[in-house]
């Protein structure tokens, strides 16, 4: 089956926007107040307290059940995978095999290597701010932590990695249907932005923290369907004879 291939600068195009995007959201961080603004916001001065921390949509939903619910459409994805490379459906075209493969290994990556980057970094939540109860000062990303101030373990966004793997459902559809991957790939980074959101409502994130997760799953995606198009097509290690031609 031929599939189309995509325009040759759009890796390129792509690679861009992701490091004008990496360049713009350090400026955010260093340079703006915004992280504060919007925390300040979302905190009670008169209870002391972000008033979403306990209530039952950010809580209960958002945390627990959505969370739990993007678990299992995850690890659907993987063992459909699994499975397709134990026992290759002979009916899937090669775009379907190359969208359950990219999103079954987003579904894995994008959390975990969030996840190790967040227990790796010194940034604090706000909840834990002296500026908002707790006992720990607000440090910048790029500031050096002072002697003696335990790090926060709380950057990027974990939570909002939970959802954003989904960007990877754009595979199904690039570079065939451009439109509609952009689309649905844009929808999706829109929906980890809510769930991330929803955090930053309960004083457990900045701005910038989900705004680095959000980067941090594109540039996963990104990668990921180039390994599973181009790398190993010319490596020739795909077990399919069909793969679906990667961006260049």
């Amino acid at each position: 089956m031929h599939v189309p291939v995509a325009p040759k600068p759009a890796a390129l195009i792509a690679a861009l926007v992701l490091a004008a995007s990496a360049i713009f959201i350090l400026w955010l961080g260093a340079a703006t107040d915004i992280d504060l603004r919007l925390a300040d916001a979302a905190f009670d001065r008169a209870s002391a307290s972000f008033p979403m921390q306990h209530a039952w949509i950010a809580e209960q939903f958002n945390h627990v059940i959505l969370k739990s619910l993007l678990s299992a459409i995850g690890a659907g994805f993987i063992l459909l995978a699994l499975w397709d490379s134990w026992r290759p459906y002979a009916g899937w075209q090669p775009p379907r095999r190359i969208g359950v493969r990219v999103t079954a290994m987003s579904a894995v990556l994008v959390p975990t290597v969030i996840s190790l980057l967040k227990y790796s970094s010194s940034s604090h939540c706000p909840w834990d701010l002296q500026r908002y109860g707790g006992t720990e000062p607000y440090i910048r990303l790029l500031e050096w932590m002072p002697d003696g101030v335990m790090a926060g373990h709380c950057l990027p966004g974990g939570h909002a990695s939970s959802a954003l793997w989904l960007i990877a459902l754009a595979a199904f559809w690039w570079p065939r249907r451009p439109r509609i991957a952009m689309a649905v790939g844009a929808a999706m980074l829109l929906f980890g932005g809510w769930v991330g959101w929803m955090q930053q409502l309960r004083g457990a994130h900045f701005l910038t923290h989900t705004l680095w997760s959000a980067w941090i799953a594109c540039a996963l995606v990104f990668a990921i369907y180039l390994i599973n198009t181009r790398a190993l097509a010319r490596l020739g290690a795909m077990r399919y004879s069909s793969v679906p031609a990667a961006i260049e």
